[in-house]
C-alpha cells in the first residue's frame, strides 16, 4: 500500500488476516509489530534498522530543492494549496516502517508502544509511548489522536475516502485508542489506521503570538507544533524553509530512529524553473540532485565538479522499487474518451520508439502494466489463480484478456509509424468517426479535438511530438502547460480532457487501489481515479486485492487487475527508467548500498567532515 498526503510519503505492507496467525499474537493481545507473511522482519527488542549506520555522527547541513515550484501553507492536512517540502520531518506517525521490508512488510511502534486486534479484525487499539511529547513539553494524548483522525477525515477528502471503513475512534483506556470498522476481514484497516499523522490538539485549538484563534481548517504560514526529530526555524513563504534538528527529541534512541535525522539542519529551496534550479545545483547552491531529464542526464555534466569528484554522479539499482504506471490519461467522463476503441486507437498514434531514439538517449523503456517494474506486473496469459479470478468477471471485461497479452503498439522508424496510424485510423472508424481530408469527424460532422494539460513545461516537449503523430490522422490536440497550482486545481476538479500523470505502486497494494480506480472515487473531486473510472469488474477485482487471504491469492488479483485495466486503455503509457539517477555534493557519508531499499537522502546519510574539507564552495 502507499499513502500519500501532501508532506510525506509512509509505505507500508498488510497484516496477516487473522490476529492468530504468523506475526501476530493471540486474539486481542498487545503486539510490537505484523507481518504480511510469516514472522515481521524485525524481532521484539531490534536495536536499529539493519540498513543504518548506528554510529553515524550527528551535524552539518543538508540542503535540497523542493519538488513544486512554491508552497503556500504549512497546514499539512488540507487538500487545498501546495504545502511546504519537509513536513513529515516535524510530525509522526502511531506506528513506522522499514525501507528493507518492501514485499513482506512490518511495522514498528512510534507514538505508539503497542497494538492488539482481535481475531476479525474489525477494530485496532493503539498503546501510546508514555514518553512521547510534543517539542512543547506537553505529552501526546489518546485525545490528540482522535481529533487528529477526525479533522483528518474532515477536512480532507481524499483521506475520508481512505478510511472510510473506519467508523469512529474513541479512548477506551489509560493512553489507549480504539478505532472500529464496519466491515471484517479487512487486512488493511488495522495497518492504515497506524499511518495516521498526529496533530497537537491544543497548538491548534489555541492562539498564535498575536492572540488570533488558529484554524485547522485554513492554510497557516505560522510555524507549526510538532513531535518529530526536526522544528521550523525559519520560512521564506514560497520560496525556502528551514528545519532544525531538535537536541531533546523523545524518541531519538528508538529502535527505529537509531541512525536516521543526523543533520543540524535540513533546508529545501524552491526554484520556478527546473533548468535554473540544475544551474544552481551545479554552482553549490544545494546538495542532491534527482534527475528526471535524458538529455541531460547524458550531457550535462560535463562539469569540472563532476570531472575532479566534487560531484558525484551515480545510476543507482535498488533492490525493490516502486511499481509506477505514467502516460496521458484521457478523461472518461467526456466524449470521445468514453469509447475504449478511440483509447486504443491514441495509443497506437504514440511512438515512443521515436522519442527514446530521438530525444531520450534510449534510457527509457515504455511501460506496459499499472504495476510496471515489480512482480506484480500481469504478463503471458492468465493461468492458475488468476486465470480463476478473472472467470468470475468474463462477462464484463474485454474477451482479450483471456487470449491476448497487452502490448504496446512498436513504432520508431516510418514504415511502423505509418502502420500504427493506420490501425488507429482503422479503430476510430469503428467508433464513428471519418477522417476527411486531414480532419478527423464524428457521425456528426464535429472534429476530434481535445487539449492536453501539463503541470508545467516539463513534459512539453513529448506532448508536442504526439501533438504531431495526432495531426496526421486529423486529430487536433492542444498542448496547454499551466503553474502547478492551476494544475492541481483543475484535476481536482476534473476540469480537462486529458492530462500527463501518473502513480506509484508497492508491493503489497490494497486499500488505495479503490482511490485509484474504484467507482465511489470517480466523481469525488480530490481522488485519483484521474481517468473518472467506473467499472463493476474493476470493482470487484480491487475488492479481490484488499480481501486477499494469503500473498499469492494477493499476486493473482492484483495481476488480474493490471490485465483489465490495461485492456481498457485507460491511459496511454509512456515510459519510465528504473535505476535511479542522483548527483550530489560530495561531502555527506550514506550505508553501503544507501540501504539497498532506498535512497533515503537525508534520513540515512550524514555530513562527513573530511570530505567536506575537501570538496569546499559550501554557500
Amino acid at each position: 500500500m502507499r499513502v500519500f498526503t501532501s508532506s510525506v510519503i509512509a509505505l507500508s505492507a498488510a497484516l496477516m488476516l487473522t490476529a492468530t496467525g504468523p506475526g501476530y499474537a493471540d486474539d486481542g493481545e498487545w503486539v510490537h509489530s505484523a507481518s504480511l507473511i510469516g514472522e515481521p522482519g524485525y524481532p521484539d527488542g531490534f536495536p536499529h534498522f539493519n540498513y543504518v549506520n548506528p554510529d553515524a555522527p550527528k551535524g552539518g547541513v543538508a540542503r535540497l530543492s523542493g519538488v513544486s515550484p512554491t508552497f503556500d501553507t504549512l497546514n499539512p492536512i488540507l487538500p487545498r494549496g501546495v504545502a511546504a517540502n519537509g513536513l513529515g520531518l516535524i510530525y509522526e506517525t502511531l506506528f513506522t516502517s522499514a525501507f528493507d521490508e518492501a514485499d513482506i512488510s512490518g511495522e514498528y511502534p512510534l507514538i505508539a508502544e503497542a497494538k492488539k486486534v482481535p481475531s476479525d479484525l474489525s477494530s485496532v487499539t493503539y498503546r501510546l509511548n508514555p514518553n512521547a511529547k510534543w517539542h512543547d513539553g506537553q505529552p501526546i494524548t489518546a485525545e490528540d489522536v482522535v481529533w487528529s483522525f477526525e479533522k483528518t477525515v474532515e477536512l480532507d477528502p481524499r483521506r475520508a475516502f481512505y478510511y472510510q471503513h473506519v467508523t469512529g475512534a474513541e479512548i477506551t483506556g489509560d493512553r489507549e485508542i480504539t478505532f472500529t470498522f464496519d466491515q471484517t476481514g479487512n487486512r488493511e484497516l488495522p495497518l492504515i489506521v497506524g499511518q495516521l499523522l498526529i496533530l497537537p490538539k491544543h497548538w491548534w485549538e489555541g492562539t498564535d503570538a498575536q492572540g488570533n484563534q488558529r484554524d485547522i481548517a485554513s492554510g497557516t504560514l505560522e510555524p507549526p507544533l510538532g513531535s518529530g526529530p526536526y522544528r521550523i526555524s525559519s520560512v521564506n513563504p514560497g520560496r525556502s524553509i528551514t528545519y532544525e534538528r531538535v537536541p531533546d527529541y523523545w524518541a531519538a534512541d528508538l529502535n527505529v530512529n537509531v541512525g536516521q535525522n543526523n543533520f543540524d539542519e535540513i533546508r529545501f529551496e524552491h526554484y520556478r524553473d527546473r533548468n535554473v534550479e540544475f544551474e544552481a545545483f551545479k554552482a553549490d547552491n544545494f546538495d542532491y540532485w534527482a534527475e528526471n531529464e535524458a538529455k541531460r542526464w547524458a550531457t550535462g555534466y560535463n562539469v569540472p565538479a563532476v570531472r575532479d569528484g566534487r560531484i558525484i554522479k551515480e545510476l543507482v539499482e535498488l533492490e525493490q522499487v516502486s511499481g509506477v504506471m505514467v502516460g496521458f490519461i484521457p478523461n472518461v467522463r467526456r466524449e470521445p474518451f468514453d469509447d475504449p476503441l478511440v483509447r486504443r486507437a491514441l495509443n497506437y498514434a504514440f511512438d515512443f520508439e521515436d522519442l527514446n531514439r530521438r530525444i531520450f538517449f534510449d534510457q527509457y523503456d515504455r511501460i506496459g502494466s499499472f504495476f510496471h517494474g515489480i512482480p506484480l506486473a500481469a504478463t503471458g496469459l492468465p493461468e492458475g489463480e488468476e486465470l480463476e479470478i478473472l472467470e468470475t468477471v468474463r462477462d464484463q471485461v474485454p474477451p482479450e484478456v483471456f487470449t491476448e497479452p497487452y502490448v504496446n503498439p512498436v513504432g520508431g522508424d516510418g514504415q511502423k509509424l505509418r502502420a500504427n496510424l493506420s490501425k488507429a485510423v482503422e479503430l476510430l472508424g469503428e467508433a464513428g468517426y471519418t477522417l476527411d481530408g486531414n480532419v478527423m469527424r464524428n457521425a456528426s460532422g464535429e472534429p476530434l479535438t481535445f487539449e492536453i494539460l501539463l503541470n508545467t513545461n516539463v513534459i512539453e516537449k513529448v506532448a508536442l511530438a504526439y501533438q504531431q503523430w495526432l495531426a496526421r490522422i486529423g486529430i487536433e490536440a492542444r498542448v496547454r502547460s499551466v503553474d502547478s497550482n492551476q494544475f492541481v486545481s483543475r484535476v481536482r476538479s476534473r476540469d480537462f480532457d486529458m492530462i500527463y500523470s501518473g502513480w506509484a505502486q508497492s508491493n503489497s497494494p490494497g486499500n488505495e487501489q479503490l482511490n485509484y480506480w474504484g467507482s465511489e472515487a470517480a466523481d469525488r473531486d480530490s481522488s485519483q481515479n484521474y481517468a473518472g473510472i467506473k467499472d463493476p469488474a474493476v470493482d470487484e477485482l480491487i475488492r479481490r486485492v484488499i480481501f486477499a487471504e494469503d500473498r499469492e491469492e494477493l499476486v493473482a488479483a492484483t495481476r488480474a487487475l493490471d490485465r483489465v485495466l490495461m485492456a481498457n486503455q485507460y491511459v496511454i503509457p509512456s515510459y519510465t527508467i528504473i535505476p535511479e539517477r542522483i548527483a550530489y555534493w560530495n561531502r555527506f557519508g550514506h550505508p553501503e548500498g544507501y540501504g539497498r531499499f532506498a535512497l533515503g537522502f537525508p534520513t540515512i546519510w550524514w555530513w562527513d567532515e573530511e570530505k567536506a574539507a575537501q570538496t569546499g564552495g559550501r554557500s
